[in-house]
């Protein structure tokens, strides 16, 4: 199986492309600039421009792959915010052109989106009404919509709230922020007042290749099954590593002034994903300890 992962120089990206080389994929991962994965040994990796539609239609003509997973994005929604044509660039435009170089091969396409495209009121199930919040969510729903009309074979899996194992040339997780500074002893304010359901990224990945295994139509939830505020998520690790919890302090949303709006009450069902995917999520508790025991 000839599997294309974007955006592989990502956390997810780089997490997926490892998981799924190790179950015998032929992964070619593909990202902009030098590869950053130093995971996986001998990964054939592709650096590319996917705003660039002559170049997309060149790589996919030439690797005709059997799966595209597209997971490459413009992914903060304060970034997204402020630069709302580069966001719609990289998330819309190059899904469209990602979509129409794909549809002479007709290869199963497993699109990467976000609870971001739904509004308060989470956990949210699959069949609830999208009501993005902010334009990072905007531009997901929007490439969901074009994947959903392309015609190709596809899924749309969304997660929130990824966390794992950080090695070389990987952005830190929350946990990572947590752990670290309370190792120097330095407080923290940590919000109390939003809810999600982290999700440990190598469950993510189990998921994702269940998804191409069965070859499952529609969307799909991939979330871990705590419903925790980022408050409870640092106690929780400050308990799990032996560190000082006395150094987190609880505080609102309203203590961190942000540009755009964020749903209070997030997080995802896994229902479907458990019946028709044998999807089985680890603890909170558990993914801490797996995250830093790697």
């Amino acid at each position: 199986m000839r599997i294309i992962i974007t955006g592989s120089n990502g956390f997810l990206g780089q997490h997926l492309t490892d998981f799924l080389s190790k179950q015998g994929c032929e992964v070619i991962a593909l990202s902009r600039g030098e590869n950053q994965n130093r995971i996986t040994k001998q990964l054939k990796y592709k650096s590319i421009d996917l705003t660039n539609a002559a170049a997309i239609n060149a790589v996919i003509k030439e690797l005709k792959p059997n799966v595209i997973i597209h997971n490459a994005a413009m992914s903060k929604p304060d970034v997204c915010h402020d630069n709302q044509d580069e966001c719609h660039l990289q998330n819309v435009e190059a899904t469209s052109y990602l979509l129409k170089a794909a549809a002479p091969f007709n290869p199963y396409f497993l699109y990467v989106s976000t609870d971001f495209i739904f509004g308060e009121n989470g956990p949210h199930p699959e069949t609830e009404t999208p009501a993005p919040l902010n334009y990072y969510g905007q531009t997901k729903l929007m490439a969901e919509q074009l994947v959903r009309q392309s015609g190709l074979p596809h899924s749309i899996m969304r997660p929130v709230f990824i966390y794992g194992p950080a090695y070389e040339n990987m952005r830190p997780t929350f946990l990572h922020w947590v752990r670290n500074s309370l190792l120097h002893n330095k407080k923290i304010k940590v919000v109390n007042d939003q809810r999600r359901t982290p999700t440990y990224v190598y469950d993510i990945c189990k998921g994702v290749l269940a998804m191409i295994q069965k070859n499952v139509i529609g969307d799909f939830h991939l979330a871990g099954k705590d419903i925790l505020s980022p408050y409870q998520m640092a106690l929780a690790v400050a308990e799990t590593l032996n560190l000082n919890a006395n150094l987190i302090e609880p505080v609102t949303s309203e203590t961190f002034p942000e540009p755009v709006i964020r749903a209070k009450n997030s997080g995802l069902k896994i229902d479907k994903a458990r019946e028709i995917l044998g999807y089985k999520p680890i603890s909170f508790e558990e993914g801490i300890a797996l995250t830093f025991s790697s």
